[in-house]
């Protein structure tokens, strides 16, 4: 490239004036369930998650048609669900977005407008940068002196200049000459959030814990955001053709001393606006109290589960052998009520070790699940459980239209604790059946499902038995 056109181009870059990177956005963020984004090992931007995000930009504006260069945009902002509203003061003709890259000047993109320090051979100075190619920067130092450096050794920039790659040009058309307020919309992914559950346990017969229900919010967008006002949408939105969300709505006003987000319904979903604002740096996952951590009831359940819902087109009359099996773990779980709309995440239970120390349990993930409902989390395999199922009789009556078929299972204790361990069944030979016999009554029966509450003593057996007759008509056949 020779001098002439860099020159040309650096002076087209002088005569476009910039807008500068805002504080205190205001950041709608929905929930993802993408544990990349969440992760350590993630390198760079991630195409992950969805957010809206407002902001207030100041621009200088110059009288008549001009260039206006907005830049600190996240690298991860979709082009086509941006907008800009400037008011009575100018139009926009027309909008281009300069997307980032990975190069040197791609990260300069983002810094355009914040004050720098240009080490070069000819001395060293600091200034506005205006612009900056792979040839050279354009920086404009105190005495209004524009420098264009085509050779230098390194650029010193401000901790927090680097917000984003992207970069918006707009021409526009101004009444007047000045310093005007614009309001930016735009979507972009690299954003969002999910709930982090801890359950800690407390010692003792009973099932207790301290459950602490917090946001996890990761920002993987490119840009930071420093005080940020957030509002986090629980929920399944159907975000698969990124929707355009060209609100104009107000920003969300700080609540006045509020501890808690405040909780409220969004259409089909529930939001969640945090009660101050919050630095959401690029490249991290930020915690925040989704409710006030609280001591819940809960129930430690131990359980073994043979077969599904589902019958066959006619009955199964079939005698293809036993459906055994020996020494099977047995999968502990995590239940309790839900004190408040919970929204999707991943619950980890804990419980402190004989030293004091806290030890993790086993974690699984948490549904979004309305106030009131049933919670179950299953947390791992029991060391010391198992158990075992033998057939031990089938019989078909052809005639009569009956079949009978038993079965005995075996449950094994190998701790110093009793526990109970719920056996679910699935007889599912044909739709009617009934329960002929069992060594224990079930505790729950449905059209699907036999269940049984078994007590296992500890360091001992314990056998269930049970016989299922099924029922049907010629007409069945």
């Amino acid at each position: 490239m020779s001098r002439r056109p860099l020159c040309a181009a650096l002076a087209a870059l002088l005569t476009t004036p910039a807008a500068f990177a805002a504080d205190h956005a205001s950041l709608t963020i929905y929930h993802a369930d993408n544990d990349a984004l969440f992760s350590g090992n993630a390198q760079g931007p991630l195409d992950a998650g969805h957010a809206l995000v407002h902001e207030q930009r100041t621009l200088d504006l110059q009288a008549g048609n001009h260039q206006i260069r907005i830049g600190g945009l996240p690298a991860t902002l979709d082009p086509e669900a941006l907008a800009i509203a400037l008011g009575s003061h100018a139009s926009v003709l027309g909008q281009r977005v300069v997307l980032a890259n990975a190069s040197a000047n791609g990260a300069l993109n983002g810094a355009i407008g914040r004050q720098v320090e240009v080490q070069s051979g000819g001395g060293n100075f600091s200034g506005e940068l205006l612009g900056a190619s792979e040839n050279g920067v354009l920086v404009r130092t105190r005495d209004g002196t524009v420098h264009l450096v085509h050779d230098y050794a390194s650029m010193t920039l401000p901790s927090d200049a680097v917000s984003g790659g992207s970069a918006l040009l707009l021409d526009v058309n101004a009444k007047s000459a000045g310093s005007r307020d614009a309001r930016l919309t735009y979507t972009t992914s690299g954003l969002g959030w999910r709930a982090a559950y801890n359950a800690t346990l407390a010692g003792g017969s009973a099932c207790r814990m301290q459950f602490k229900p917090e946001a996890s919010i990761a920002n993987r967008s490119g840009r930071d955001y420093d005080g940020a006002m957030i509002k986090l949408v629980a929920g399944q939105p159907n975000l698969g053709n990124r929707a355009r969300m060209y609100s104009m709505a107000k920003a969300p006003v700080p609540m006045a001393a509020a501890a808690m987000p405040e909780q409220a319904s969004l259409g089909d979903y529930r939001s969640f606006t945090l009660p101050g604002a919050v630095n959401l740096p690029n490249g991290t996952v930020t915690l925040t109290p989704l409710y006030p951590v609280q001591a819940l009831d809960c129930q430690r359940e131990y359980v073994i589960e043979d077969g599904g819902a589902y019958f066959p087109p006619k009955p199964n009359t079939n005698d293809y052998g036993a459906q055994d099996y020996q020494d099977r773990a047995i999968t502990s779980t995590l239940a309790f009520s839900a004190p408040d709309a919970l929204p999707a995440g991943t619950l980890r239970a804990w419980i402190n070790d004989r030293d004091g120390a806290p030890a993790l349990l086993g974690e699984g993930s948490v549904a979004d699940t309305p106030k009131g409902q049933r919670v179950s989390v299953q947390l791992g395999e029991s060391f010391d459980l198992r158990a075992s199922r033998e057939r031990t009789a089938f019989h078909v009556d052809a005639n009569a239209h009956t079949m009978t078929e038993s079965y005995k299972i075996t449950l094994t204790n190998g701790g110093d604790t009793t526990h109970t361990v719920t056996v679910r069944e699935h007889p599912n030979r044909w739709r009617e059946w009934t329960v002929a016999s069992s060594s224990i009554k079930p505790s729950k029966q449905t059209p699907q499902l036999l269940e049984f509450e078994v007590p296992v003593p500890a360091e001992a057996d314990a056998t269930l038995t049970y016989t299922v007759k099924y029922t049907w008509t010629a007409r069945d056949l």
